[in-house]
């Protein structure tokens, strides 16, 4: 006879791909599922998903994991929480249907609707309401765009959600918004935690009609109906999460818990984070956010775009080479690269790269900064370009990290989880940079959906500690100390990369413009 046990579901909506875990009340993951999702791109600026693909590959992915439990025993799964990219704007009717496909964090064509927020309100006064640097990845502008281009269709919104929350809608029948992505949006007054009217008036909307009111992101916002039981497996009437970004939920995973030691979500793009006691300096573009763990009151957020997107883009458009001798030679094609990188001495010859294919977030926070190779020559070689895109997307992480110790916060470490975890000279790159440890997570524990785990173990009770949780079970993989000679080397380049890129960026803005135009 087999032993009852406690299991709770934590699962991710990513940019690229739906993941998810059942893990035990032992800390053992007994179930992965993954599905990807696609990105719809009809547009220069444009970046949607459909969020009834992602409900139906979410229904996949529980089902996937209540046939690996066994239907059985799926009566002793306790809970599920969930996180998500963010920020999104996905625009619902009073029966929960999607209006349009979602405007996800990559979507910049409100460009001009921020600008007339700015203008209205006043650059100074509309950071100290929103509590960051405003872009046009967040939510007040993607709203006014929605509410300028599709006026019938704003007419008939009932309210705005986030993947997680439209997820937790199709499985609970309840409109949702955690605290910790409404504080992302943009939509809310850092200062009172509520929903802006101030910024609602510019726009033409009351947030209090249109935005679920947000609750903290450990609170069961509902449970799982007949219905979505019957499409997913799931046992009826188990406690559904508000849940988190997916930043947050990496904290968790990667047990970030003390400060000085900084984390990095190393995916499509990178979220960085950075625990503090103390609120963010004035003026500095990397801002604290609440932070809902123990001993940990705010969060430095600075997501960085194109990391990882930038080795898929050299991959997709020069990689059909690498790809051929990486199988000639039976390598994995990730750790083909690496060996290519191996081969270039630090700082490429003086080639340079700027990852910001699709702009930039923290902490430059525009949409006008582009990709760049600085330093090509008749025999540059790809070796040195992918050795040069692992050594810009480190620069880019420094530069948050230096903005981030301008507000006084320490960084002594770097914990590092996601697929870029993998790279180990990559992972030597970072160290050399920054001039710290880097410590690489042990993902076959569940990456981002272990946070998300966590979570609702803790709050239902199959976990009475998160610390002790999280002690148990994540684990370090390796830990990778600065070369002193690359570092010797990067403290000279960086300067360079900050100067160089602060030249440009007056011109980029102007051809942005440019193009925009046609």
């Amino acid at each position: 006879m087999i032993k009852k046990e406690a299991f709770i579901i934590g699962m991710d909506m990513g940019t690229t791909n739906i993941k998810a875990i059942l893990l035990s009340q032992r800390g053992q993951v007994v179930s992965k599922a993954s599905r990807p999702v696609e990105l719809i791109q009809d547009g220069p600026l444009h970046a949607e998903q459909d969020p009834e693909i992602w409900w139906l590959r979410s229904r996949e992915i529980f089902m996937d994991l209540i046939s690996d439990l066994g239907v059985e025993r799926k009566e002793e799964i306790k809970a599920i929480c969930i996180s998500s990219h963010t920020v999104s704007m996905i625009p619902v009717n009073k029966e929960g249907q999607p209006l349009r496909h979602a405007l996800v964090w990559m979507d910049k064509r409100s460009g001009d609707e921020l600008s007339h927020i700015i203008d209205t309100i006043g650059f100074d006064h509309y950071v100290n309401i929103i509590g960051g640097q405003p872009d046009v990845v967040f939510l007040p502008n993607k709203i006014l765009w929605y509410k300028n281009n599709e006026p019938s269709l704003f007419e008939q919104t009932h309210c705005f959600l986030q993947a997680s929350s439209y997820i937790n809608f199709k499985l609970t029948d309840q409109f949702s918004m955690d605290l910790d992505q409404a504080v992302r949006t943009q939509c809310m007054d850092i200062n009172s935690l509520t929903w802006s009217s101030e910024i609602g008036q510019v726009i033409g909307l009351d947030f209090d009609k249109l935005m679920p009111k947000p609750v903290p992101v450990d609170q069961i916002i509902g449970h799982v109906t007949a219905k979505a039981a019957k499409e997913t497996g799931l046992p009826l009437g188990i406690p559904v999460l508000a849940g988190a970004s997916d930043a947050m939920a990496a904290m968790y995973a990667m047990g970030i818990s003390e400060i000085g030691v900084a984390g990095e979500s190393s995916g499509t793009s990178s979220l960085v984070f950075i625990g503090s006691k103390e609120k963010s300096q004035p003026n500095v573009p990397v801002v604290t956010k609440p932070c809902s763990i123990k001993g940990m009151p705010y969060i430095f957020d600075a997501p960085i775009t194109s990391s990882g997107a930038s080795i898929k883009w050299y991959l997709d458009q020069f990689g059909q080479e690498d790809r051929q001798e990486a199988e000639k030679l039976g390598m994995n094609l990730y750790d083909y690269l690496n060996k290519m990188a191996d081969e270039v001495e630090p700082g490429c010859n003086g080639l340079m790269f700027f990852p910001y294919m699709r702009g930039e977030r923290a902490p430059l926070w525009n949409d006008h900064s582009r990709g760049m190779f600085i330093g090509l020559s008749l025999s540059t070689t790809r070796k040195e370009m992918v050795r040069a895109i692992f050594e810009g997307t480190a620069f880019a992480l420094r530069h948050v990290v230096e903005t981030v110790r301008e507000s006084g916060a320490r960084v002594e470490k770097l914990k590092i989880t996601g697929g870029g975890a993998g790279s180990s000279t990559w992972n030597k790159i970072k160290a050399s940079v920054l001039n710290i440890e880097v410590l690489t997570i042990d993902d076959s524990i569940g990456g981002v959906p272990l946070g998300d785990a966590l979570m609702a173990g803790t709050k239902v009770g199959v976990f009475s500690d998160l610390s002790e949780a999280v002690s148990k079970i994540v684990k370090i993989n390796e830990v990778v100390s600065p070369d002193e000679k690359w570092t010797h080397l990067y403290d000279q380049l960086y300067p360079y990369y900050i100067s160089m890129y602060q030249h440009l960026d007056e011109d980029l803005a102007g051809m942005h413009k440019l193009f925009l135009k046609k």
